[in-house]
């Protein structure tokens, strides 16, 4: 592939709705430039971006793909990201180094809830972004209803450069609103100039006010002339339009069939005209050697520094860390540097990605996006740069993983090959986590949704060969009492040469601090227990809380005093005052009015407002407690509560089918609060057949 100056470069990212047309509308550019000879097709698993088994076993995008296509003289690196909402991670990290985007709408299925979700990540990083309307060949597909709920929407910015033209329900050519021509498709694609039906002229005229609206907007001299009546040329327009698209004050919508290629050469065609290429966006880091900002600017003239955005690990192709090069030039075998770890790394050769098919290339400029083959010291949100000017970007915001589930092998014995096949995966993908909860003797991972950790389970399963299982996961309960005990133990034990001997008086009552498992206190007079006993008692009662006498849960808030007891100059030991003690601690904690204690999240769940009705609703049978609801831009409310852990399980699931797809949540643990009766005996009874059934 020849190397590409920055002006001559286009990082687009693909944004829309799960099944909207994005890798079908990459696949009819991929075939419209001459990258294929032929189109593949989805459901056929043949396609460029959806390489991966999983993607081709479940017919939609997992993973963002990158495919560079060159039209005319332009590279136009594509991301392909998905549109389910599971791999949202994907689509973050693809956002992050896009300098613009194109959002699908099906023409069918029209303004889905992630049209929505892809409007507000380019809100959130501020990048252009236009619409292209997919499946005009459908008979029952409306571009004109599409057009409307956007601007209904997003308002007047809304503006269409093309319209469709039908004749007997069936889609046939369009109009160019800017050049104000009419084109019926031909083979290929291909187009020819037609005269504009009669019926195509109101809406010519309607869509044409909206753009010329605009254009007069961008100077005082194009705003005299609109009020005078006068007509802006061609190349007027076009220039004007070229800046508002940039800026994000206007946002074009187009159409076609991507099944057909119809549509997708005058797509192509704008993302040149159009959208900026990387230079015209800024891109500042930090130089840790100055402690000064450092203006990259995709700039080939300053010090090289590339950002890696993603890195995918694969059994078969390997490790490439995917960058994009944000000042400078990169070159085969530069030796470049990783500031945060201090470490060199020699990069050897330099490549392109075509989806999963790597193609050498000498050099990338400032603003292309490439790939490093086998860094071993990087990982993803890392930055390169050189030794004398050590430059760290601000790294990719990602989502916090909320969905969480225990998992265990299969098959015995391949603990070590599960560890080792998620490590791979995480640095893949910074969506998924594991936890060791030792306490509660699981191990969990974490993952956007029920969606992606079941695709996780899968790829452990084909890539790497091993068998994992998901199951509820245990609740972290905690124990304490609400009252005060008074017990005295004697452990006493003979059996030839040496007794046992330990005798304590203990009281055990609440501390008032849920944060710490005891206090121990001793209060013995006259030398009854003697002191080098004192820390064999903490001992004992350290031991005990570990796992306490109700349900084998920690226990938590609870003072034990020794006060009294005796020994025996011969048969005492520390031992023996420790399982005095331990025992003592089972006795007074079940006389001491003992209760099972529960996590409370602290949740925020964010909703359009027709929706916060029925997640009250929910939240109350969750036995959550509402403590306010906040107004949050865009139609949408903040809901906060306070919500049982054990009560969370499954919420994602639930919450998408109540605000379809639309809700977000996160939450953090808050306190331990009392379980309620019903709660606590079930649990009981629970841990203790459990318990049971471990020693049988």
């Amino acid at each position: 592939m020849n190397v590409y100056t920055t002006d001559k470069i286009r990082n687009v990212v693909l944004l829309g709705h799960g099944g909207s047309g994005k890798t079908t509308l990459l696949e009819a550019m991929a075939y419209l430039s001459g990258i294929t000879s032929r189109m593949g097709k989805v459901e056929d698993g043949n396609t460029i971006s959806d390489y991966d088994k999983e993607e081709i076993k479940r017919g939609f995008s997992i993973n963002t793909s990158v495919v560079p296509i060159i039209w005319e003289d332009t590279k136009i690196n594509i991301l392909d990201t998905p549109g389910y909402f599971g791999f949202v991670g994907e689509v973050e990290e693809a956002v992050s180094v896009a300098d613009a985007a194109i959002i699908v709408v099906s023409g069918k299925s029209g303004i889905e809830v992630g049209t929505q979700k892809a409007w507000d990540i380019c809100e959130k990083y501020k990048i252009p972004r236009m619409f292209f309307v997919t499946d005009m060949d459908v008979d029952n597909a409306s571009f004109r209803q599409v057009v409307e709920d956007l601007q209904e929407m997003y308002g007047k910015r809304i503006a269409p450069f093309h319209f469709p033209i039908r004749e007997n329900e069936k889609f046939v050519g369009y109009v160019n609103v800017v050049a104000q021509t009419a084109n019926r498709w031909g083979d290929k694609g291909k187009v020819s100039e037609i005269e504009m039906p009669d019926y195509s002229q109101e809406y010519l005229e309607k869509y044409r006010e909206v753009l010329m609206e605009t254009v007069a907007e961008t100077s005082e001299e194009f705003m005299d002339r609109y009020f005078s009546g006068e007509e802006f040329s061609e190349f007027e327009i076009r220039s004007a339009l070229r800046g508002n698209v940039a800026d994000g004050s206007i946002i074009p919508v187009s159409m076609g069939s991507s099944i057909l290629v119809q549509g997708i050469y005058t797509l192509l065609d704008d993302i040149v005209k159009y959208l900026p290429s990387p230079e015209k966006r800024p891109c500042k880091g930090v130089n840790l050697k100055t402690n000064e900002a450092f203006e990259g600017d995709y700039d080939i003239g300053k010090p090289k520094s590339a950002y890696i955005f993603k890195t995918i690990v694969d059994p078969f192709i390997g490790k490439y860390s995917l960058i994009k090069v944000n000042s400078g030039v990169l070159k085969t075998d530069d030796l470049m540097h990783n500031p945060e770890k201090d470490m060199d790394d020699k990069i050897g050769k330099v490549y392109v990605l075509r989806g999963n098919k790597p193609e050498e290339v000498p050099e990338l400029h400032a603003g292309d996006i490439g790939a490093l083959a086998k860094l071993t010291k990087v990982g993803t949100r890392d930055t390169l740069s050189t030794k004398a000017n050590p430059i760290v970007y601000g790294k990719t915001q990602i989502s916090t993983p909320y969905t969480y589930k225990r998992y265990k092998a299969k098959n015995k014995g391949d603990e070590d090959k599960i560890s080792q096949a998620f490590q791979k995966l995480m640095q893949e993908d910074l969506t998924l986590k594991t936890v060791n909860d030792s306490e509660n003797g699981q191990t969990l991972v974490y993952g956007i949704g029920d969606q992606h950790l079941d695709v996780v389970i899968s790829k452990m399963l084909e890539r790497y060969k091993v068998d994992v299982e998901l199951a509820r996961p245990k609740v972290a309960f905690r124990e304490t009492i609400r009252k005060k005990a008074d017990v005295e133990y004697k452990y006493k034990k003979q059996s030839g040469g040496h007794g046992q001997y330990g005798h304590v008086k203990m009281t055990f009552e609440p501390s008032g601090d849920l944060e710490h498992p005891y206090e121990f206190d001793q209060i013995v007079v006259g030398g009854a227990v003697p002191k080098n006993y004192f820390p064999a008692v903490e001992k004992g009662i350290q031991e005990a809380v570990v796992s306490g006498p109700m349900a084998a849960y920690p226990v938590v808030g609870v003072k034990a005093v020794l006060y009294d007891g005796s020994y025996h100059p011969v048969d005492s030991s520390e031992m023996a005052f420790k399982t005095a003690a331990r025992q003592a601690f089972k006795k007074g904690f079940m006389e001491a009015s003992p209760v099972l204690l529960e996590p409370i999240a602290n949740m925020k769940v964010v909703v359009y407002d027709k929706h916060t009705g029925d997640v009250m609703g929910d939240l109350n049978k969750r036995r959550g407690r509402v403590l306010g609801m906040n107004p949050v831009e865009g139609g949408k409310t903040e809901i906060t509560a306070d919500v049982p852990y054990m009560e969370i399980y499954g919420y994602m699931t639930d919450l998408r089918s109540m605000t379809g797809g639309s809700g977000s949540f996160s939450y953090e643990f808050a306190r331990y609060e009392q379980a309620p009766s019903d709660i606590q005996e079930k649990e009981v009874t629970a841990r203790a057949n459990q318990l049971q059934g471990d020693e049988d």
